[in-house]
């Protein structure tokens, strides 16, 4: 009988047991392939809406001081008004205050356009939520990565070294993997590891 041809444990059973560690790290690199594109995708997003996030603040604190220095001039306006006794001038510093009031009030909260200050502080800090949730996306992904890049190591190990333990192993990460991806896809805050 041929050395090929073995019976039991010999070199076809083994075959068989380096095809089916071969299968594994096969899924295990297709999850490190997901878990790698969509953490990339991940962090992406979260830069984006961070540099989104500090544009609406930026503008927040532009109107801010447009808006002091309206309530500024009105109140200069005011001072002026009551200094002077000519009703025309009264009649001109009346329409210039209200004016400056009028804008004053626009830069404060102005819904129509969604870019008064109010306005611009909420979506600042609903784009800051999101931008939370995309990083949390992310580090839980790198840890998926992390997890099954480790797996594959310890599989292929096990494949020379024939230590099924390493297998055993590598298949718990790789579960941890998958664990991760799938809370970084659907809960990305329910884990706060960083």
């Amino acid at each position: 009988m041929s050395a090929g041809h073995g019976h039991g444990h010999g070199p076809a059973h083994h075959d068989e047991g380096s095809k089916r560690i071969g299968l594994l790290i096969s899924i295990l690199a297709l999850v490190l392939a997901f878990s790698e594109t969509l953490g990339k995708g991940a962090q992406t997003e979260a830069l984006s809406l961070n540099i989104e996030a500090s544009n609406l603040w930026t503008f927040f604190q532009a109107k801010t001081v447009r808006l002091t220095m309206m309530k500024t001039a009105a109140e200069n306006g005011a001072l002026e008004l009551a200094k002077t006794s000519d009703p025309k001038t009264k009649e001109l510093y009346d329409k210039q205050i209200a004016g400056w009031r009028k804008n004053a009030e626009r830069y404060d909260s102005e819904p129509e356009t969604n870019e008064g200050r109010k306005e611009l502080a909420a979506r600042a800090k609903a784009t800051e939520q999101k931008r939370d949730r995309a990083l949390a996306a992310y580090h839980n992904y790198e840890i998926a990565s992390g997890a099954v890049q480790i797996a594959i190591v310890l599989a292929s190990a096990s494949i020379i070294t024939g230590l099924a333990v390493l297998v055993w192993i590598a298949g718990g990460l790789g579960a941890v993997g998958v664990a991760f991806s799938l809370i970084a896809f659907f809960w990305p805050t329910a884990v706060h590891l960083f």
